[in-house]
Parts: C-alpha cells; sequence; structure tokens
C-alpha cells in the first residue's frame, strides 16, 4: 500500500503521550496514530457502540428498577 505524509500539529503533552504510549507498545508513533485511526474508523468499533446502545435501550427499566432513578 504506498503510503502519504500528513504533517499535524498537535500540544506538547499530547505529542508527548503519543510517543510515550507509542513506545509502550513498541511501535513507531506513525504506527500507533495509524492504528488509532483503523480502529476509529473500524466496523468493529461501530458495530460494539450500537450493539451497547441497543443493549442499555432494552434493559434501561432493569437498571432503573434496580438501581433508581436518581442515579442516571
Amino acid at each position: 500500500m504506498a503510503k502519504t505524509q500528513l504533517n499535524v500539529r498537535v500540544d506538547e503533552g499530547t505529542a508527548r503521550a503519543a510517543r510515550e504510549r507509542a513506545l509502550a507498545r513498541g511501535m513507531s508513533v506513525n504506527r500507533y496514530i495509524e492504528e488509532l485511526v483503523r480502529q476509529d474508523t473500524g466496523e468493529v468499533g461501530h458495530t460494539f457502540v450500537e450493539a451497547a446502545a441497543d443493549f442499555m435501550k432494552q434493559y434501561e427499566k432493569v437498571f432503573t428498577d434496580e438501581i433508581g432513578e436518581g442515579r442516571r
């Protein structure tokens, strides 16, 4: 797959965090960012969120009965 260079500007704290997380995972910052974008745009993430929303909708009454209305 051909690569395209993408330059972004982030604050120093974000850059430091990206470097640290990439290092902890044994990968380059480039690869770390690439994987984050793939995860964010991936079907698995969307499917999980939709399933979680459906679950909460289906069991809302059970949760409300169990923990009460005021703990939402």
